[in-house]
């Protein structure tokens, strides 16, 4: 492993450990020619996926890109970082279980939100909002009426259910 301080290619594995429940290592390691220390994680990676746009462009998944979105929807809610990754890890598992190389992005970010639906429904609120690129405050209100089943509205006060 090249270390990110100097460059060099050799490193020594100080300790590994199992983390995110089995499904990665967690490895510390010492650069041989600086001595700086870092870390790094190995996953199973069954097969690379190829995310296809909306727009037709075709680009290559990035875990970390969709864990950085997951993150945000959740920012400042109680869902502790293990449970982030424990989140991404199963989407990827699904898309890869799926068998297929290409994946539509529409796919992943549905996946997503059905996954913060039941985890966190503010954080659910927060990505469909980017996802699906709310621009009017009725957006919200639909939504959030599809959540639960009653109607909002949305006066002075913020939202109000109506009776």
């Amino acid at each position: 492993m090249r270390c990110p301080f100097c460059g060099n290619p050799d490193s020594q594995v100080k300790d590994s450990r199992p983390n995110e429940e089995g499904s990665a290592i967690r490895r510390r390691r010492a650069c041989l020619s600086c001595g700086q220390r870092f870390t790094t994680v190995e996953r199973v990676h069954l097969r690379d996926l190829i995310v296809v746009k909306a727009d037709g462009r075709r680009a290559p998944f990035e875990r970390e890109k969709l864990a950085r979105s997951i993150r945000i929807a959740l920012r400042k809610r109680p869902v502790p970082d293990t449970r982030i990754e424990q989140i991404v890890t199963g989407l990827v598992r699904q898309l890869e279980a799926v068998g297929e190389t290409e994946v539509s992005s529409a796919r992943i970010g549905e996946l997503a939100m059905d996954v913060l639906r039941d985890v966190d429904t503010v954080g659910y609120v927060r990505f469909a909002s980017v996802y699906r690129d709310f621009t009017e405050a009725k957006d919200f209100s639909e939504i959030l009426t599809s959540m639960d089943g009653s109607p909002l509205e949305i006066g002075e006060q913020g939202l109000d259910h109506k009776p």
